[in-house]
C-alpha cells in the first residue's frame, strides 16, 4: 500500500523500456497481449501476416511507447528467415511472444497433407526460429523473455486437429528444452496454454450449438476466456517478478483441466 492507503504495483511487473516482439498482433490474444505489455511499459515490434496492425498500434501508442509494424507471412519460410534476422539484427528484442498460429479442422482419417504441414509450418518450426533467432542475442545480452502461446491442447488430443494438437504438444516440449539450455544464461522460456478464448480461431466451436454446450459445461468459471483474460500471464512472465521461473507452462483455462 502506498503512503496514501492506495494498492500499488510492484515494480517487478513492469517491462518499463523493453521491447517486445508479438506474432499474430493483430487481433485475439495477441492483440491482448501487445496492449496490456504496452500499457505496463513496453515499446512494441508487432508483426502479423495481415494488414491489421493500424488499430493495435495506434491504441498502444496512446500508453506513451513506441510501436513499430511488420507485415510478414510466417508461413513461408525462407522470407520469414531473412526478415526475422534483419528485424532482430536492427532491434534489440528483449521479449519474444510467439503467438502467431493455424489451426485446420478435418477427421484424422482424411486429414490432408498440406493441412498438416501448414500448421506445423506457423506453429512450430516458425516458433523455433524465432526462439533460435532472439534467443542467440538475448543469450548474449545476458538478459530476455521468451514467451511461448501454447493450448490446452498442449495436453489433450482434441477432435479433429491432429496437426494444431501435435504443434502444441511438441511448442511445449521445446519450451523446456531451450529452458533447460538457457536458464543459466539470464534467458527465461516460458509457455501460456490458454483454455477456449472467444476469437476467430473458436468461431467454428463456438458457432456450433451442440460442441459449443459441451465445451461451458466442461469450463467451472462457466463462460468463454476473453483475450485479455489471457493477457495479464504473458505481462509476468515478460517481467521481472518471474525471472526464478524457467520451462514452466501457465495454463490459463477458467478450470478446465481441473475438471
Amino acid at each position: 500500500m502506498g503512503s496514501d492507503g492506495a494498492p500499488r504495483m510492484p515494480t517487478a511487473f513492469t517491462v518499463q523500456g523493453r521491447l517486445a516482439l508479438v506474432t499474430g498482433a493483430g487481433t485475439g490474444i495477441g492483440r491482448a497481449i501487445a496492449l496490456a505489455l504496452a500499457g505496463a511499459g513496453a515499446d512494441l515490434l508487432l508483426l502479423s501476416e495481415k494488414d491489421d496492425l493500424d488499430d493495435v498500434a495506434a491504441e498502444a501508442r496512446s500508453t506513451g511507447g513506441k510501436v513499430q509494424t511488420v507485415q510478414l507471412d510466417l508461413a513461408d519460410p525462407e522470407r520469414r528467415r531473412a526478415e526475422t534476422e534483419r528485424l532482430l539484427d536492427a532491434n534489440a528484442v528483449d521479449i519474444l511472444v510467439n503467438n502467431a498460429g493455424l489451426i485446420r479442422r478435418a477427421p484424422a482419417e482424411d486429414f490432408p497433407d498440406g493441412d498438416w504441414y501448414d500448421v506445423l509450418e506457423v506453429n512450430l518450426h516458425a516458433a523455433f526460429e524465432l526462439c533460435r533467432a532472439a534467443g542467440r542475442r538475448m543469450v548474449a545480452r545476458g538478459h530476455g523473455k521468451i514467451v511461448n502461446v501454447a493450448s490446452l491442447l498442449s495436453f489433450q488430443g482434441g477432435l479433429y486437429v491432429p496437426s494444431y494438437a501435435a504443434s502444441k504438444h511438441a511448442l511445449v516440449g521445446l519450451t523446456r528444452a531451450l529452458a533447460n539450455e538457457w536458464a543459466g544464461r539470464g534467458v527465461n522460456v516460458n509457455a501460456i496454454a490458454p483454455g477456449y478464448v472467444a476469437t476467430a480461431t473458436t468461431d467454428a466451436l463456438r458457432n456450433d450449438p451442440a460442441r459449443s454446450r459441451e465445451i461451458l459445461a466442461r469450463i467451472p468459471a462457466g463462460r468463454w476466456a476473453e483475450p485479455a483474460d489471457i493477457a495479464g500471464s504473458a505481462v509476468f512472465l515478460a517481467s521481472p517478478a518471474a525471472d526464478y521461473v524457467h520451462g514452466h507452462v501457465l495454463v490459463v483455462d477458467g478450470g478446465w483441466l481441473a475438471r
